[in-house]
């Protein structure tokens, strides 16, 4: 094992450590949290999540989820994708930063220990809408609940309404929601889930808010940014946002200039398939000039992008 994996081993012992020397709270800390998204060194939202700007999430709304996934491989992160989901508007995208919640099967000491500590924090009603409670202006409410469908019905039209008001977007959930048919009238509002049901919830507890959770075959943690499709889900690590979306725009941005100067004859197949001569590169930036209305992202973050690309 050498030093790096060693620190790094270090490192998940203790941050385990925390969490479970702190497991009376609901929600981990600020401090804890930046701990586990060491890679985010933008602004953070005050319960500590990265806070990916809401102009890159909206830019992310246009990017295929090939392109993101292809990124996220290339970097190392091969769990970030789940598919086959039941999406109320599948015409519909949906971008945001992930709100967190971990749901488990009821057991009676847990659930009253949980209860506890929500009195302790303050919090009120029923545990499945403590994390509504402290949604914000673009988070979309993400939850494992182990794919419980009947009796896993995390929210209906109700509680809908609410998470529309607190963050203009949705939700995600590894189970069910119920109110099918009110929750297509929240204008706005998606929901990505793995099935509907009239049931009510039933034998489920609240784990915690802003911790760590597998979806399917996804892993994601509190403040990933969220490019949702009917195609699937892709959960970005919040520090590689931007190249996923700067990388997206420019091969976008490449193929309009490749198949304008295909259809005008000015080079062949061969020459466009391939890594460019100096010649096209040179015809490329010169396109830019002329149409920089075609340009997704500014001229400072495309210079910049190009100084570190192998073309």
């Amino acid at each position: 094992m050498n030093k790096f994996t060693t620190c790094t081993c270090l490192a998940a012992c203790l941050l385990l450590a925390t969490f479970t020397l702190n497991a009376q709270k609901i929600t981990p800390s600020p401090s804890e949290i930046k701990a586990i998204t060491p890679g985010w060194e933008g602004p953070r939202l005050p319960d500590g999540r990265p806070k990916v700007p809401l102009e890159l999430l909206n830019r992310l709304a246009n990017i295929s989820l090939e392109e993101a996934w292809g990124v996220l491989r290339n970097e190392g992160y091969h769990s970030q994708y789940e598919g086959n989901w039941e999406v109320l508007h599948d015409d519909q995208v949906m971008v945001g930063r992930a709100l967190t919640a971990q749901y488990w099967p009821s057991r009676p000491d847990m659930v009253d220990l949980i209860k506890k500590k929500g009195e302790a924090e303050g919090r009120i009603g029923n545990s499945n809408s403590w994390p509504i409670d402290v949604l914000s202006n673009g988070d979309i409410y993400v939850a494992d609940s182990y794919g419980k469908i009947i009796d896993g019905t995390l929210i209906g039209d109700n509680l809908g309404n609410s998470i529309y008001a607190k963050s203009k977007k949705g939700v995600i959930f590894y189970g069910s929601s119920r109110d099918q048919e009110g929750l297509e009238k929240i204008d706005g509002f998606n929901a990505f889930v793995k099935g509907f049901d009239p049931s009510y919830i039933q034998n489920m507890m609240l784990g915690g808010i802003n911790v760590p959770i597998r979806i399917g075959r996804a892993m994601v943690l509190p403040g990933d940014a969220i490019l949702a499709k009917k195609g699937g889900i892709i959960f970005i690590p919040a520090h590689l946002v931007e190249k996923v979306v700067i990388n997206a725009e420019f091969i976008a941005l490449r193929d309009q200039f490749g198949h304008q100067r295909l259809r005008e004859g000015t080079y062949t197949p061969g020459q466009i398939d391939t890594r460019w001569s100096d010649a096209i590169k040179a015809d490329f930036l010169a396109w830019i000039d002329q149409n920089p209305d075609k340009l997704p992202m500014s001229r400072t973050e495309l210079d910049a992008y190009l100084k570190a690309r192998t073309w």
